[in-house]
């Protein structure tokens, strides 16, 4: 395992964007070049052409439902080149839906690989703040359902391609950030006993822990929310080293049988704090006294569930996590020590070619609430274009898609 280097990444995000400009152009490059020969671009006569003039006067700005005919032909299994010159081999379902269907987004090894560099670049600004020990994170994740469509692609959640992939569990052991729990439990079937079974796995290696995460806000105020009403189950699993019949799932059950050992000491420990908890307040500390931040997505509509978060973190610090969708990322927080509430992002260039499509307010509504205002669209510009201030709707094309988020 080769443990990243925080300052060559840092180095690395530094030297990237002090010339975004080039950047952008290379990416676009690479994006076009690689997929040169896919149905979708020859459609609008790009000729092979790799420069942003060409491909901004020949390729319209779309929306999902824009292509869905050709992501509906890739999971019917049309392996030619409909999107992209490589194969598509499997398929993120979006949380959002399409006519009442599942929104299918393509899923591939550069965004594999951009998801990656994601991760490392914001874990290394949080390292350099918060510096963290070889140790383990309490993850609260959970895989879905793996189907295949009626041509034979794998499809289930953007989480779930991520955490099936042996390139990213060694990426995140190089960036110390190793689950607690066997694969087992992330892909268990049943949400409840896989979030037992977190819980359990997070006690058992509770002076390892470094920090918790989740990729919501709402499911780190859950987890927590049951261990206040599972604690003395938990603390009776790990006095006997007997899992709980509640885990009824018998790949789950060999798995934390596997790392679950009588430990009375350690069951008492849990006891005693859980006991003289006020209201459950610092809860996070206290049975994880070597974690140093919480870390999830925060903003937007995770926003109502800092009070109860803060709540159970105590003194531990909350950091918002990056900033992207099913569709593809856009940015790290390089900026971990601020609060969630006041997070910003910094837009990595070489995972993707942005555009920003300027967003005014018609006269008479500067005051209104922003969520009802209809705003006036302009012209696309560039990622070294946008102005501070300005409200952007963000069109991404990444490796894998073209889309307005």
């Amino acid at each position: 395992m080769t443990i990243c280097s925080s300052d060559e990444i840092i180095d690395e995000f530094e030297l990237l964007t002090r010339d975004a400009g080039r950047v952008q152009q290379d990416t676009l490059r690479k994006i076009l070049q690689l997929n040169a020969d896919a149905e979708y671009l020859n459609r609008f006569n790009l000729e092979r052409r790799t420069d942003s003039k060409s491909f901004k006067s020949c390729i319209p700005l779309c929306v999902h439902s824009d292509i869905e005919s050709y992501i509906q032909r890739i999971a019917d299994g049309d392996n030619s080149q409909v999107l992209t010159g490589k194969p598509i081999t499997s398929l993120s379902v979006s949380s959002g839906t399409t006519q009442g269907k599942p929104k299918f987004l393509p899923f591939n090894d550069e965004l594999l690989e951009s998801t990656i560099q994601i991760f490392r670049t914001s874990y290394a600004f949080r390292n350099r703040e918060y510096p963290i020990g070889n140790g383990k994170a309490l993850q609260f994740v959970y895989g879905s359902k793996q189907v295949f469509t009626q041509g034979g692609i794998l499809a289930t959640t953007a989480t779930t391609n991520l955490y099936r992939s042996w390139r990213f569990k060694e990426a995140m052991k190089d960036i110390m950030s190793q689950c607690c729990s066997p694969d087992e439990v992330i892909f268990g079937p049943d949400f409840h006993q896989s979030l037992y079974c977190h819980l359990l796995c997070g006690l058992i290696y509770s002076d390892e822990v470094q920090f918790v995460f989740s990729p919501f806000a709402h499911s780190l105020v859950h987890a927590f929310h049951t261990l206040e009403e599972v604690w003395e189950d938990l603390c009776a699993d790990i006095r006997a080293g007997v899992l709980s019949k509640r885990v009824t799932t018998p790949s789950i059950r060999q798995a934390v049988s596997k790392i679950l050992r009588p430990n009375p000491e350690l069951a008492s420990t849990i006891y005693n704090k859980c006991q003289n908890l006020s209201n459950w307040y610092g809860v996070i500390p206290a049975l994880w006294p070597n974690a140093k931040y919480i870390y999830g997505i925060m903003t937007g509509s995770m926003e109502p569930y800092l009070k109860k978060l803060r709540h159970y973190a105590g003194h531990l610090p909350l950091m918002s996590a990056d900033y992207g969708a099913s569709e593809g990322w856009v940015g790290s927080n390089v900026n971990p020590t601020l609060p969630p509430e006041e997070v910003t992002y910094a837009v990595l260039p070489n995972i993707a070619y942005f555009e920003f499509i300027p967003l005014e307010k018609p006269k008479g509504e500067e005051m209104e609430n922003s969520s009802s205002i209809h705003y006036i669209e302009s012209e696309p510009v560039g990622l070294t274009e946008v102005e501070v201030g300005k409200i952007y709707e963000v069109v991404i094309t990444n490796f894998a898609d073209w889309e307005i988020l």
